[in-house]
């Protein structure tokens, strides 16, 4: 792999940061991931600048930051619009002790030297500096594997992964994000060290799954998981899916489609509801198979695996709401449509027990199950005319609920009971709003409900017939431009 750029642009913020503390007499260098995706020509989300000042000269060289931590990491504000530079933390050069408990240093020593910092950082591709003439202080090879495209820990694996158990997912989040390999050593040392994720905060375990199922190569990332240890102790219930073979709608077995189904969603960019859904859409397969071969049945999978998504999401600490939704989807994505059997009505039902908000996802995790078994077609002709009758009903009603105006409002306007001829002068005023939209405002409804008034019962049941002519005349062609639109017949 190539280093794409030698002369990377800083933003002005950070080089502003950079001179005040070369001008109080201070290092300063970019450092970690900035670095590292500058060199891969990339947009780094976020900034960090290591020097040899203390939190105490920063906060005075600084008044208007924030230091909250007993890392020695300050918050310098910039007052920038650009979320990127808004807050650039500054971190005084330091050496970490022992780490009891797998995830925080028992001690945090100052050092003296950038190169002192550097050592203790977790991957090779992280523990480069750069100055902000570009120069490049790289002490552990990390130029060196970026071209590889290599994942490699500074110095041994197994201290690094001894240190922080969370590294051991960040070395998988690495290599998909970046499409890099994990380097043969540092993958030994990932499956014998595995058991040490279960000493890691699930929120932050979660966090880590998030960023692997947001890449585009989240599907290897799943399958990274299993093959190092990990997914024992994120997702252990996905594993019951491994070698459990399916009936003669599939050829994968539950695992493999999970996989596969979330590599599709990924691909297609969509989001995590969606991605989360369709890895976990047949979770409940295997607790739900009867019998063996292509005739073996899995009655009632999606309910069995609703269940479960909520148990292995609330686990991992995710939002009540997104844990909901997701399970929703799981359990929803079994329905059923034959073009020839299920109505207009029967839609509008499904519709109602999916929830309109949620359609659009459950169709896309349909798609995810559907390229995951192995077919071509993500949107065969049933389920383009599956979108089409959805599309057709959640349409506004070409009915006189449609008006700016109702019969309650009629009544009051133009002092009539309740009667055929309140129902007359609305569908009177639907004619007009069908032919020109614009005129469906209730100030001119209520002036031209007054002038409808005036007239003679027969005149407005001769306008109520015509409104009815016209709305059947619009339904078709709207009808015949959805058809047109989602290739149906």
């Amino acid at each position: 792999m190539d280093i794409a750029m030698e002369k990377p642009t800083i933003p002005d913020e950070v080089v502003g940061i950079a001179k005040a503390l070369a001008g109080a007499g201070f290092e300063a260098y970019l450092v970690g991931g900035c670095v590292r995706d500058m060199l891969l020509g990339r947009n780094p989300k976020d900034w960090d600048v290591a020097t040899n000042a203390r939190p105490d000269d920063l906060l005075a060289l600084f008044p208007d930051s924030v230091y909250e931590n007993s890392f020695g990491t300050v918050g310098v504000k910039t007052g920038s619009d650009d979320p990127a530079v808004k807050v650039v933390e500054v971190t005084s050069y330091r050496i970490e002790g022992r780490y009891s408990d797998k995830r925080h240093p028992d001690e945090v020593v100052f050092a003296k030297t950038i190169t002192e910092d550097l050592a203790r950082r977790d991957f090779t591709v992280n523990a480069m500096a750069m100055g902000l003439r570009g120069g490049i202080t790289d002490p552990f090879g990390g130029k060196k594997d970026l071209a590889a495209g290599t994942i490699r820990t500074v110095g041994k694996p197994e201290e690094r992964f001894s240190e922080d158990a969370l590294r051991l997912m960040r070395a998988v989040r690495f290599a998909v994000e970046l499409d890099f390999e994990i380097e043969p050593g540092t993958r030994r040392a990932i499956i014998a060290g595995s058991r040490g994720l279960e000493m890691i905060a699930k929120e932050r375990v979660r966090d880590e799954l998030v960023k692997i199922l947001m890449t585009p190569r989240a599907a290897k990332g799943t399958i990274l998981l299993e093959e190092l240890g990990l997914l024992p102790y994120v997702l252990p219930e996905l594993r019951e899916g491994l070698g459990v073979g399916q009936n003669k709608h599939h050829i994968y077995t539950v695992f493999e489609h999970n996989v596969r189904a979330l590599d599709y969603a990924a691909r297609q960019d969509y989001s995590l509801e969606v991605r989360m859904a369709s890895l976990l859409h047949d979770v409940g397969k295997a607790r739900a198979k009867k019998g063996d071969g292509p005739d073996s049945t899995f009655y009632q999978h999606e309910y069995i695996g609703a269940k479960m998504a909520v148990k292995m999401l609330d686990r991992l600490r995710f939002p009540r709401e997104f844990t909901e939704r997701v399970a929703h989807l799981v359990r929803r994505h079994m329905f059923y449509y034959d073009p020839g059997i299920v109505s207009p009505a029967g839609v509008r039902r499904f519709i109602v027990r999916v929830g309109p908000e949620n359609i659009d996802d459950l169709l896309r995790v349909r798609e995810a199950d559907r390229i995951g078994s192995g077919v071509d077609k993500a949107v065969p002709y049933r389920l383009r005319h599956f979108l089409f009758m959805i599309e057709k009903v959640k349409r506004d009603p070409l009915t006189p609920k449609m008006l700016a105006v109702n019969g309650d409002d009629i009544m009051a306007l133009l002092d009539l009971p309740e009667g055929a001829r309140v129902g007359w002068v609305l569908n009177a005023l639907l004619e007009e709003v069908l032919d020109d939209p614009a005129k469906n405002t209730r100030e001119y409804l209520e002036s031209r409900a007054r002038e409808l008034n005036a007239m003679g019962d027969d005149e407005l049941k001769r306008l109520m017939a015509s409104a009815q002519e016209k709305k059947k005349e619009v339904e078709t062609e709207n009808e015949e431009e959805l058809k047109r639109e989602f290739r149906v017949k």
